[in-house]
């Protein structure tokens, strides 16, 4: 079930709201999350094509210190990414997947075993994703503008959301 985000109150301990005003600005905000991210953390990226998903895994995969170049897996569903220690990231595209069948296939339970997954398009999959997780909506605002809306479930992610807060404000 997705998430609705006119029924979503406007702020809670639950939720951050972020307003990215450049690409960079996308990526930066990534690698405050990369930097947080642990095995068997999941992270939800939903939103349109051009809403900045890929951008901000880029950002993500720099700063939980990947050595590979981060590229949209839209036509191989999941690319991996690996830092020196040899732990690895898995970036899952669910955008072309025609069944639930086809994601379980893909041993989502064992990726997350490896190492933080981040899943965009995540409504297409959503009944096989554990409840548990950061959802994110991504949306275009302007050429340059991209909103952003994190949603922690589990007591693991609102400390991860408020480690995010803190990362970027200072504060929380």
């Amino acid at each position: 079930m997705g998430y609705n985000l006119l029924a979503m109150p406007i702020l809670d301990a639950h939720t951050f709201e972020f307003f990215s005003k450049s690409p960079e600005q996308t990526r930066r905000l990534g690698m405050r999350l990369g930097v947080l991210l642990q095995p068997g953390d999941l992270i939800c990226l939903q939103g349109e094509l051009g809403t900045g998903k890929t951008t901000l895994v880029q950002g993500v995969a720099r700063g939980w210190g990947a050595l590979d170049e981060v590229s949209s897996p839209t036509f191989v569903l999941v690319n991996a990414y690996r830092r020196p220690d040899g732990a690895q990231l898995s970036h899952f595209d669910a955008y072309r997947v025609e069944s639930l069948g086809e994601a379980e296939e893909l041993d989502l339970d064992a990726q997350l075993a490896r190492g933080p997954l981040l899943v965009e398009w995540p409504e297409r999959v959503e009944p096989i994703l554990p409840a548990k997780r950061l959802w994110a909506w991504l949306e275009y605002e302007s050429e340059e503008h991209r909103s952003m809306r994190f949603a922690a479930s589990g007591a693991r992610y609102e400390s991860l959301l408020d480690a995010l807060r803190q990362a970027i404000y200072g504060a929380s």
